[in-house]
């Protein structure tokens, strides 16, 4: 009787975990759009005291200021003076932040769609001088994770979709599993004085009266000649890039924009500032690759995986001396290469959890990896004075020593 009990537990456990299987089975993670209107985003702009941030960001340094930029969250102003004791100041509360750039008293800012300009003359009161609205793109980045997309949550009037939550929804079978991957696809489709300096993955560059900001297949441009007035003057929508992978990051030297894509780097001529035009293209296969550029080397980082691609990690060093036919000089090897800089012939990367890698770059054809510095690095920042660099919530600031060592000055937990 016993054994004939257990038995019959066996089996119902056996159903009851079957059913639950079946269940299982049936359900699916959906990405559903998160929706919000334009009038309340806009509203909701403000500046108050200083806080702390969860959100991964980057970092852009002007003058005596550290600003981090909290990704979708908002920018966080630090008094840098003295790097050793950096005070967290302020906080411009911005839900559609990606990136920023500075020139003179004025700071330059996306929130979603719309471009804003910020009066910081007084760090302690900074005001919202401008909006240029609906002048940028924006896009929310689609989770991974999801498999399906939840085309009957849509954004109507003035609103736009901001994000996704992942939700568990009944499997779609016959038409609504149509419905699904169609929506899917429709959605897929859809330096001057005072002016600042921002790291590798910056989108934003100002080039004397111009501001440049850059979507994902064209070059925006502004007129911020008198900032109070900005205004929206153009978009430069090339057709030598078309099919040219997205556009990721944005570096200038004198009066030549680099563009990094998910494909190789574009060279643009900007010695006539508001019209700027397309040179020539270094093209890889398809990876994730911020760019800088000293004298007349470019230096890429190009990481595979994941979504960015299938290329080995490694850095690529370009010949950029004649930009319209950069060549290649060499390639480095390297895990996990994320942001970098140069400074005075070393180069410095970002390698992730990999940490901080400081490279003899004297000679291009031949990069020397000279120092290793533990901890998770994304970017990096090489004033004149010390090296900045910027992880998951976390900044380090660094002095310059000898024989490519540096010297710790302080951290900051965001």
């Amino acid at each position: 009787m016993k054994n004939i009990y257990l038995l019959t537990l066996f089996a119902l456990s056996f159903l009851s975990f079957s059913c639950d299987n079946d269940d299982a089975d049936e359900q699916a993670k959906f990405a559903v759009p998160v929706i919000k209107s334009l009038t309340e985003i806009r509203a909701d702009i403000s500046v108050t005291a200083a806080r702390q941030t969860q959100s991964n960001g980057k970092i852009y340094v002007a003058e005596n200021y550290l600003f981090y930029i909290a990704q979708e969250s908002g920018v966080h102003v630090f008094n840098n003076s003295n790097p050793a004791s950096p005070l967290n100041i302020a906080f411009i509360n911005l839900e559609g932040v990606h990136d920023i750039s500075v020139k003179g008293n004025y700071l330059y800012a996306d929130n979603f769609v719309d471009l804003l300009v910020f009066d910081i003359s007084d760090i302690q009161n900074i005001t919202l001088v401008r909006t240029i609205e609906n002048s940028v793109a924006f896009s929310p980045t689609y989770p991974e994770d999801a498999e399906f997309y939840d085309y009957t949550v849509y954004p109507t009037g003035d609103e736009i979709i901001t994000g996704f939550s992942i939700e568990m929804k009944d499997r779609p079978e016959g038409q609504d599993l149509i419905l699904a991957g169609d929506a899917l696809a429709t959605f897929e489709s859809s330096n001057a004085s005072q002016v600042g300096t921002g790291g590798s993955y910056a989108r934003f560059q100002i080039n004397n009266d111009a501001l440049y900001t850059i979507d994902a297949y064209k070059l925006n441009v502004f007129n911020i000649s008198d900032p109070i007035n900005a205004f929206f003057d153009k978009e430069v929508y090339m057709t030598q890039w078309f099919g040219g992978g997205e556009f990721e990051t944005l570096f200038i030297q004198k009066d030549i924009l680099f563009v990094g894509s998910t494909t190789g780097m574009y060279t643009v001529d900007a010695e006539d500032e508001f019209n700027p035009y397309f040179v020539s293209g270094f093209s890889h296969a398809t990876a994730c690759d911020p760019v800088v550029v000293y004298l007349n080397t470019a230096y890429i980082t190009v990481r595979g995986g994941s979504t960015c691609g299938a290329i080995d990690d490694q850095i690529n060093l370009i010949d950029v001396t004649d930009i319209a036919n950069p060549t290649l000089l060499s390639t480095y090897l390297l895990d996990e290469p994320y942001g970098l800089g140069i400074k005075n012939n070393v180069l410095y990367v970002g390698c992730g959890a990999n940490g901080l890698k400081i490279f003899d770059a004297v000679n291009s054809a031949n990069l020397t990896l000279e120092n290793t510095y533990p901890g998770n690095v994304k970017d990096i920042i090489p004033l004149d004075s010390h090296l900045i660099v910027v992880g998951d919530n976390h900044i380090k600031q660094y002095n310059y020593g000898p024989n490519f060592t540096l010297t710790l000055i302080s951290e900051i937990d965001l």
